[in-house]
């Protein structure tokens, strides 16, 4: 069956809506197996909406999704970890009455995935790996975690989030996978952009001339990453008008290739515009409140 991978909706559903019917379209009126790269939630209009929509799409339609950095702050904040940003706009999830029940499912979503397409295996990440793994120590981090996360009640996610990644393997994995741009010589990551373009964390995985692709997302500075072994699919949706326009992208990769992830890929990237810019919309809320105080 026709995959399709999804980037980075951050409460962008109008958007996700009108890229689900052209890839029905794209797929002769069959939606496509999807594939989520997390960041659901946050910064756009209706973090609920797109919860509602992706968990009907996982319980009917078969569509796999993985945690994003902005679902983790989603979970720190509904369990008192984290202080709500100005510039957060997924209040409607934790002000919903089944509030709770969406930290439950959210906590249980997986924090990797792997497959194969065509003839080459993959995995999907959110942010990053670090470039010495592997598909099976990625597969054994991951599984891992998602025990730490899924383990007990809220109390005892509310433990393991509030435990600082460097004194926890776990944490530090969950942290990269979720946040991570660079990584230096020395194996260091960060979430930060690099100050070096060899210290792109794709870049030193591209050097271990891995025998899998990794697609992902979260890196909406950089937008469309398309290289060989590699689909980077965050191209800011809920960033458009930040000097940019802003998209909700789908790569549907070619099933019958023998390297779905070799370039060039014409034709396989299904983009839908923004709506409007969300990104000042939030901006001018934040004027607003500065000037009545």
């Amino acid at each position: 069956m026709q995959k399709a991978f999804i980037g980075d909706i951050q409460g962008c559903s109008d958007e996700l809506s009108a890229l689900l019917e052209r890839l029905r379209d794209a797929c002769g009126g069959q939606l496509p197996e999807l594939w989520l790269v997390g960041d659901l939630v946050n910064r756009g209009p209706d973090s609920l909406g797109v919860l509602r929509r992706v968990r009907q799409l996982m319980e009917a339609e078969g569509a796999h999704c993985i945690l994003g950095n902005h679902e983790i702050g989603l979970l720190e904040t509904g369990l008192g970890l984290r202080r709500s940003s100005p510039r957060d706009t997924a209040a409607d999830v934790l002000e919903a009455p089944d509030a709770s029940e969406w930290l439950e499912w959210l906590r249980r979503l997986p924090v990797a995935l792997t497959g194969r397409i065509g003839g080459r295996d993959f995995a999907m990440v959110h942010a990053a790996l670090a470039p010495k793994w592997g598909l099976d120590e990625l597969q054994d981090r991951a599984r891992s975690v998602e025990a730490r996360l899924r383990s007990g009640g809220l109390d005892d996610l509310r433990a393991f989030l509030a435990t600082p990644w460097e004194d926890d393997p776990d944490r530090d994995t969950l942290e990269r996978l979720t946040h991570c741009r660079s990584v230096d010589r020395k194996g260091r990551w960060s979430s930060r952009a690099p100050e070096s373009r060899r210290d792109a964390w794709h870049r030193r995985w591209r050097r271990r001339k891995h025998d899998y692709g990794v697609v992902y997302g979260h890196w909406a500075l950089q937008g469309l990453h398309v290289v060989p072994g590699l689909r980077g699919l965050d191209t800011g949706c809920v960033h458009h008008g930040r000097g940019h326009d802003g998209y909700l992208t789908a790569w549907l990769p070619d099933m019958d290739a023998a390297d779905p992830f070799d370039v060039p890929d014409p034709g396989r990237m299904v983009q839908q515009k923004a709506a409007r810019a969300y990104y000042l919309d939030v901006l001018q809320k934040l004027s607003g409140d500065d000037d009545s105080a």
